[in-house]
Order: structure tokens, then C-alpha cells, then sequence
């Protein structure tokens, strides 16, 4: 069992222990901007090496799926789990952009097993932030989006922020200039990712409660989306996109994910009327165990059949 999986389910069961284990908040900031920047500085060292042509198409792709899913989502938010329209589109947003942490974890899961990816997906990951954001704050507004404050909310967020910064700086900088940081970035890289997943665990301990008041209907929800669309990626990366197994596996897998962090400070500015509690409890407290569990090894399971 892999030890990062390990140390989130001991942050769970201390937190449903009412242990009083707990990190400091600027922890908490400094383990996920240390991630964000990480992954950044290593996908844009890798794409250095790489002709940009070879990404434009997926790229494209990315941003069309990232946009595309809150509309799929929506009618059976509103229909099968009945919300209403503003908490739809709330949620729908959630699951329309991407987990960070979620996207951390499948590069670890695969790399532990010696499986290669594309060099490039942490651009695709940058790319899929914000188009689910954005689209769920058009289905909320039907179409009358007044949103120039709510688009650039996004666009500065922090995860946006670190994400495309340190893209582009590694890849400024290549593989000599990234020499220097690398025993920081990459070395240690396993080591903070386990002390934010035992945070996270504790987190996602404390949101049981929001859950239960929600109804089954949305923690139904949040396993069915992610099974789906962590398929639905993987094929598409493997037959229309022709990535390697690796990298289908891990398109799948962004496909698969939901934001806790971006999207929920983002709706919660377009669309106050939405209960926030809806969106970032089944991301966070059902879809984001559900795809450290079961998810990802299923689907590099199914990745390896291909």
C-alpha cells in the first residue's frame, strides 16, 4: 500500500476520532503553493525538450472537455440529484475544473510504478483550471454573464498563478537552470505531498457532516461523474489524442477529478445564492477518496489492457 494513501486515511480517522491534530493555516498555504510551483517547474523543464506543435491539439481538446462537462453534468444535478439551478452550476463548476492534489497523486501512483507520461501535462492541467469555472457561472446566469470581475478572479487565483508561473519559468530555464532547484522541488517533492495529503485527510474528516445533510443522491453523484469521465479521458487520450498508456491514464484521471479549491472560492463570488458547502463536499469528501482509492489504480489497471 502506498504510504501517501496511508497517511491521508490516518488525517480521516483522527479527524472522525476528534483527535487535535491539526496544521497551522500558513502550513497549509506553504504545502500547497510548494506543490503547485513543483509540478509547474517540472512540467515546464520537461516541455523545454519537447516541439510545442505536439501539444496544441491536446491542448485544444483540454480546454473544449473542461468547458464541456459542466454542461454535461448540469441536467442531471438539477433532475436526478435536485438542486436547484444556482447549486447545480456551483457544482457542476467544481467538476468541470481539475484537483491539483488528485493530478499530484496519479503522477506519484505512476512514476512509483515506472510508468512514463507525456511531458506536457502539467500544461493540460494548467489549461483545464478554468474553463469548468467559467462555465458554470454561464449556466448560472443563463447566458448573461456580467462576469469581468468573476473571469479574472480566476485567472489570478492562486492555483492558476503557480501553475502557468512555474511553467513558464522551467521552461525558460531548462533542465540547467532547474538543476539548482531540484533537490528542493523534486527531491522533497514525496515528502510535502505526504504531510498535505495527512491535512487533507483531516479536512475531508471534518465534511462527513456537510455530506450527510446534502443526500445520497449527491454522494451517488460524486462516484458515478468520476468513473465516467476517468474512462471517458482515458479513451480519448489514448484513440483520439494517441498518448502513451501513462499519459491516458492521467488524462483520465483529470478528466476524472474535481476542484475544492479554485472553484469554490470562484462561485462562491459569481453565485452567492449557491450553498457552497454542496460543491466542495462531494469534491473533497466523496470524488477526491473515490479517485485516490479506487479510481486511479483502476484505471491504470485498464490503461495497461490497451
Amino acid at each position: 500500500m502506498d504510504p501517501l494513501i496511508l497517511l491521508f486515511a490516518l488525517g480521516v480517522a483522527a479527524r472522525l476520532a476528534r483527535s487535535d491534530l491539526r496544521f497551522p493555516e500558513p502550513v497549509y498555504d506553504a504545502l500547497s503553493i510548494y506543490l503547485l510551483l513543483a509540478i509547474g517547474l517540472k512540467g515546464g523543464v520537461e516541455l523545454s525538450h519537447q516541439p510545442l506543435a505536439d501539444m496544441i491539439f491536446p491542448a485544444a481538446v483540454t480546454v473544449a472537455l473542461g468547458f464541456a462537462i459542466p454542461f454535461v453534468v448540469f441536467p442531471a444535478l438539477q433532475h436526478l440529484v435536485r438542486l436547484t439551478r444556482a447549486d447545480a452550476a456551483s457544482v457542476a463548476a467544481h467538476y468541470g475544473s481539475v484537483s491539483v492534489v488528485t493530478f499530484a497523486i496519479a503522477s506519484a501512483y505512476l512514476e512509483r510504478r515506472g510508468i512514463g507520461v507525456e511531458s506536457f501535462m502539467p500544461v493540460l492541467l494548467a489549461l483545464m483550471e478554468a474553463p469548468g469555472i467559467i462555465a458554470g457561472v454561464l449556466l448560472a446566469r443563463a447566458g448573461g454573464l456580467g462576469g469581468a470581475p468573476v473571469l479574472r478572479e480566476v485567472m489570478v487565483n492562486k492555483g492558476v498563478v503557480l501553475l502557468a508561473g512555474g511553467i513558464a519559468v522551467g521552461f525558460v530555464v531548462g533542465s540547467e537552470g532547474y538543476a539548482s532547484l531540484k533537490p528542493l522541488f523534486s527531491d522533497l517533492f514525496r515528502g510535502v505531498l505526504a504531510l498535505y495529503l495527512l491535512e487533507l485527510g483531516l479536512v475531508v474528516g471534518g465534511r462527513f457532516a456537510d455530506l450527510r445533510r446534502a443526500g445520497w443522491r449527491l454522494v451517488v453523484f460524486g462516484v458515478v461523474s468520476p468513473a465516467i469521465f476517468g474512462v471517458t479521458g482515458m479513451l480519448c487520450g489514448t484513440w483520439l489524442l494517441g498518448f502513451s498508456p501513462g499519459g491516458a491514464v492521467l488524462f483520465g484521471v483529470l478528466l476524472a477529478s474535481a476542484s475544492y479549491i479554485a472553484a469554490p472560492a470562484a462561485m462562491r463570488m459569481a453565485v452567492p445564492e449557491a450553498n457552497p458547502a454542496l460543491g466542495i463536499s462531494a469534491s473533497l469528501a466523496v470524488t477526491f477518496p473515490f479517485n485516490v482509492f479506487i479510481n486511479i489504480p483502476l484505471l491504470t489497471l485498464l490503461g495497461s489492457t490497451l
